[in-house]
């Protein structure tokens, strides 16, 4: 149920972030975040980089559709105070990363930027809103699943840290795996159409590196980004892999496949970006031939995470692993 509350009535105003809230959301993000897996065990920060580097999240999210966010501001300090990012696709709204303030965590913060998105979902005529949200914050569970989000799928939280030792080890399909080009990303779309039941062209358009394009050129910060795709011998498209490396975050994902072997063979590749650092990746805990390849690769799990859909939802008919950024449903 969406709850419709007064503008008048709330204790802060929704409107998009600009150009000039990014320093101060950058910080919110960075510290709300850290705090929690701090009070929850982690033992460490979740974001390891300078505050300031978070900004990539903002940056990517808004280059692919600006605007498409709502944060909440105190009306009486003009104080930022939480967050949220939303991503409409050709079918589908994805309810992406959110972050509340740690002094006005209970106030109903969350709850208004939910029924913001999902108002617009309705509005928009989407038959589903999903997110990728962490098993283990009940307080973030319980607003996603009393909005009406139901989980449909779960998630191993891995990390590797990549050494020569793993890219030595080889697997079967390595051949298949090269550079997504632009030209494949119909393909892409169509492929994840029949696994996932959606397509986002404009994401993995996005992930794409040009064709003599340099980094000093990309108008977007594409450099962090790189996409890969799986060829068969027919000489169509089998699987995807996005990935991300930068200070904020190094994940694999999205990734979409037929086959958990496709799957395992783009994260092999996928792997070299990384070689001496560490990297994120969510597999689906179901797919167990990937889960024990992963274990082999000395893949270390770090937390849970859930496939949460409100509305329509088809049953993935092959592999799905969805990343934080770019977001994904």
């Amino acid at each position: 149920m969406i709850k419709k509350q007064s503008a008048h009535k709330q204790p802060f105003l929704l409107r998009p972030l600009g150009k000039a809230d990014v320093p101060e959301y950058s910080e919110m993000l960075y510290a709300s975040f850290n705090a929690w897996y701090w009070r929850h065990g982690w033992g460490k920060d979740y974001f390891g980089c300078k505050p300031r580097e978070t900004s990539i999240f903002y940056n990517i999210y808004n280059d692919l559709t600006p605007g498409r966010n709502v944060a909440a501001f105190d009306k009486v300090t003009g104080r930022l105070i939480g967050a949220c990012f939303y991503h409409p696709r050709e079918y589908h709204v994805s309810l992406g990363i959110m972050s509340v303030h740690t002094d006005y965590c209970g106030r109903g913060v969350g709850r208004a930027l939910v029924d913001y998105i999902l108002r617009f979902t309705l509005e928009n005529n989407y038959k589903a809103c999903r997110l990728v949200g962490s098993a283990m914050n009940m307080n973030s569970f319980s607003l996603y699943n009393r909005s009406g989000f139901v989980p449909r799928v779960t998630y191993h939280d891995m990390v590797i840290n990549v050494s020569d030792h793993h890219l030595k080890t080889h697997v079967q399909g390595e051949d298949h795996v090269r550079d997504a080009a632009i030209t494949d990303v119909a393909g892409m779309g169509d492929l994840e159409m029949e696994v996932s039941g959606i397509k986002r062209e404009i994401d993995y358009r996005y992930a794409i590196v040009r064709p003599g394009e340099s980094a000093n050129e990309r108008k977007y910060p594409r450099n962090v980004l790189h996409a890969s795709v799986y060829e068969n011998d027919q000489r169509g498209i089998d699987g995807f892999m996005i990935s991300v490396r930068h200070p904020a975050l190094n994940m694999l994902g999205p990734c979409v496949a037929r086959s958990e072997e496709t799957a395992i063979a783009l994260i092999r590749k996928e792997l070299e970006r990384f070689k001496g650092t560490w990297v994120l990746l969510v597999a689906p805990m179901e797919k167990r031939i990937m889960v024990e390849q992963l274990y082999k690769w000395e893949a270390v799990n770090v937390e849970t995470h859930l496939k949460q859909v409100w509305g329509e939802f088809q049953c993935f008919k092959g592999v799905n692993m969805p990343s934080f950024l770019p977001e994904t449903g």
